[in-house]
């Protein structure tokens, strides 16, 4: 015969695997999970009332249904008898709360993507000028991340021009968790940047200082977890935040965005020239807007070479291959459907494409993770 005491604590063993989406924590491991009351139902021991009592992080926690469902899930898979689960939802007291981020906070101790052995692979998306597309490019290399399983972040790092909030169809401002940010996901992807927040539709007028500030808050104050792939959206040109990126995440590779013309290419070098003098290795090249495919026929409206001049000037002049990596076309989809809140590479459910810009960013992922 199973008792209630076997129950509850298989039970729990259960709820260990049930992981907080934000906190990217099992529910036993946040304290989350209160008690555990299983109630026999019938003389034979074989029906149960099982009531779990959860306390979420912070009250009207916006992933508290994807929580409970999972709950819900973990007691319905007991197997050994007829359970009828309980889920009451309640919220952490002040204190209790308190222990919890002071916890994660010394455990992260700061920028948790320079600590020893970080597995996260960090990409600086850069351009030598805007109108390139490099937010563009930025957005559906992060959504053809996500989608092909890897854990995948993003930073929106251009303050003055940030994007990607419209990009990823963002609307809502991150939770905070006693001063730790949980960064909004979309599409898949764990999303910061100045656009989520209250006052951002103003100019905004930060000199280098405080520019330099904002990208500590995101790597610091901002829970990321560990995820595989973390990209940066780095403001055009070599200004502060470059600077700023280079000095924070010297383990950053990056991949410079270029369209064909001269006037891209050439002002795209320097934006790679920034590895001459700071800890920083060009990964590689992307050339935008490469071509527009009409009937059959590709058209190069921007003309041609702009990538190839960037991947060869830049493999002179820092003394190693800086291969050109894609040359993605000129798709008017990749504009429209990334102003509706979706990435292109992506079709309505949320699947990466197998054709067209989907398969062509998928090519650009697997070569960057290839080494």
């Amino acid at each position: 015969m199973t008792d209630s005491r076997h129950i509850e604590a298989a039970i729990y063993e259960r709820l260990s695997r049930v992981i907080d989406p934000e906190l990217g924590r099992s529910v036993t491991d946040l304290g989350m999970i209160a008690a555990i009351d299983a109630t026999p139902t019938d003389e034979g021991g074989d029906a149960y009332d099982v009531t779990v009592h959860v306390e979420l992080t912070v009250p009207g926690c916006p992933l508290s249904e994807t929580i409970t469902n999972q709950i819900n899930g973990a007691v319905a898979s007991y197997p050994d008898a007829t359970l009828t689960p309980h889920i009451e939802v309640g919220s952490m007291s002040r204190d209790k709360l308190d222990d919890l981020v002071a916890d994660l906070k010394a455990e992260r101790k700061q920028n948790p993507f320079n600590k020893p052995g970080i597995k996260t692979r960090i990409f600086a998306i850069a351009s030598g000028k805007g109108g390139v597309g490099k937010s563009s490019v930025t957005a559906n290399l992060a959504a053809t991340f996500a989608a092909l399983g890897y854990d995948t972040a993003a930073i929106d790092a251009d303050i003055y021009g940030f994007s990607l909030p419209r990009l990823f169809g963002v609307h809502t401002q991150p939770t905070n968790l006693n001063g730790m940010l949980m960064p909004v996901t979309a599409w898949g992807v764990k999303l910061i940047s100045i656009g989520m927040f209250a006052g951002a539709d103003r100019a905004i007028l930060w000199r280098g200082p405080r520019l330099q500030r904002s990208l500590e808050q995101f790597l610091s104050d901002v829970w990321w977890g560990e995820p595989d792939v973390l990209l940066l959206d780095l403001a055009p040109g070599t200004g502060d935040m470059a600077i700023s990126v280079a000095q924070a995440l010297p383990n950053a590779e990056l991949v410079v965005v270029t369209t064909p013309q001269p006037s891209a290419s050439d002002v795209a070098v320097r934006s790679g020239l920034v590895a001459l003098q700071v800890p920083m290795k060009v990964r590689g090249v992307v050339e935008n807007m490469s071509f527009y495919e009409h009937k059959g026929e590709k058209l190069r409206i921007f003309g041609e070479g702009g990538g190839e001049r960037v991947s060869q000037q830049l493999s002179d002049a820092l003394g190693y291959d800086v291969p050109l990596m894609a040359q993605l076309p000129l798709e008017p989809e990749l504009r429209e459907t990334g102003e509706a809140g979706r990435p292109a590479v992506l079709d309505a459910d949320g699947a990466l494409r197998t054709d067209g810009i989907g398969a062509e960013f998928r090519a650009l992922a697997e070569r960057l993770m290839g080494a």
